[in-house]
């Protein structure tokens, strides 16, 4: 695929004024890809539009400073680090994805810059939030947002955020620290981004027994795949003869990915940067990884069809593919792919229970 469009795009986007114009960029940028579907690769497909959001983002957080010094903040008071988890981290967004986000700040010398610092990253937290919404991003239906003080931390309350998750490892502790595992430094401090994901790795290293409980929550969703090789579709409501690719097939292979990623010490947090590194690592086969990776790029594809416009122009995504859309050339590495997924699931599942005994 060509890259001009996208070199074009970026000085549109560094230039905006407005985020009406930047939310017009994105729109004719999605579109565009969007039509490029049929004849591109979905990898490639899917780099751009990361970028597009990527480039997006960074504004709107430049816009969100901005306007805090505008309303008597002044400039950040100590430098700051801005995460994106979820599929933003892992750059797999979709043109209908939410945001996923976090603020990380350096710690303040005393407590008068402490509540200054907290204050300034309140406000821009919140401004940098509503201008997402603004360019169509909505914000993440389980709060995991930089509006909210729970993931808006400086960085030693991070630590201790971290720390005792590690030392309470609840189902939902679990599924915030899987969270984190896919946290990505969008823009500032890389720095500070870089010492939380070296606290989150040394907590791994020494609670041994939070691998059997990841486990299990990475093994909740499971492939769609029947015993004789069947895609196993929806079959009441409105969605009867759907397949829910977003959780039938795409997150058991972020799954599976990310939990072997962080047994072997691997910090990438896309899934395709993941299995080349396990491959590297020779933490998966030469054969597995190429499967893997052929799978996922199938499954990426499919995520982008499965997105579509609303009446008012919206774009809205279930995560699922009507039978209309399966055709024959489809259908049969999509059962393929589904195949080498259910066979990750139980092969991780045998490997924990070797290791660690029973479920």
């Amino acid at each position: 695929m060509s890259n001009l469009h996208g070199e074009k795009r970026l000085p549109d986007i560094t230039g905006a004024g407005s985020l009406e114009q930047m939310r017009n960029v994105r729109e004719a940028e999605q579109e565009r890809l969007a039509a490029s579907l049929s004849d591109a690769s979905a990898i490639e497909v899917i780099d751009e539009l990361n970028g597009l959001h990527d480039a997006l983002m960074r504004k709107a957080l430049a816009f969100a400073e901005a306007e805090a010094a505008r309303l008597g903040h002044g400039a950040p008071p100590v430098p700051y680090a801005y995460l994106l988890f979820g599929s933003g981290g892992r750059r797999e967004q979709t043109a209908a994805s939410d945001q996923d986000s976090g603020i990380v700040y350096a710690d303040a010398d005393g407590p008068v810059e402490a509540e200054r610092a907290e204050t300034f990253f309140r406000i821009f937290g919140e401004l940098a939030v509503r201008h997402l919404i603004a360019l169509g991003y909505p914000p993440c239906e389980g709060n995991v947002i930089a509006s909210n003080p729970e993931w808006r931390q400086s960085i030693s309350a991070w630590e201790r955020k971290l720390d005792a998750w590690f030392a309470e490892p609840s189902w939902e502790n679990v599924r915030y620290l899987l969270i984190v595992a896919d946290g990505r430094c969008l823009a500032g401090d890389r720095e500070l981004a870089d010492r939380l994901k070296r606290r989150f790795f040394g907590g791994l290293v020494s609670t041994p027994v939070l691998a059997r409980r990841m486990m299990e929550n990475t093994l909740r969703h499971k492939v769609l795949v029947g015993v004789f090789g069947q895609l196993l579709v929806e079959q009441y409501g409105r969605d009867a003869g759907s397949l829910d690719i977003k959780y039938g097939a795409y997150i058991p292979m972020v799954n599976v990915f990310r939990l072997l990623a962080m047994q072997a010490d691997i910090r990438e947090t896309g899934t395709l940067a993941r299995i080349e590194a396990l491959r590297e690592a020779g933490q998966v086969s030469e054969e597995t990884a190429r499967e893997a990776t052929e799978a996922f790029g199938l499954l990426l594809r499919l995520r982008l069809l499965s997105i579509a416009r609303s009446e008012d122009g919206q774009w809205i995504g279930t995560g699922k593919i009507a039978a209309a859309q399966l055709d024959v050339a489809l259908r049969a590495p999509l059962k393929k792919a589904l195949r080498l997924g259910r066979k990750l699931q139980r092969q991780l599942e045998k490997e924990m229970q070797h290791r660690f005994g029973g479920r």
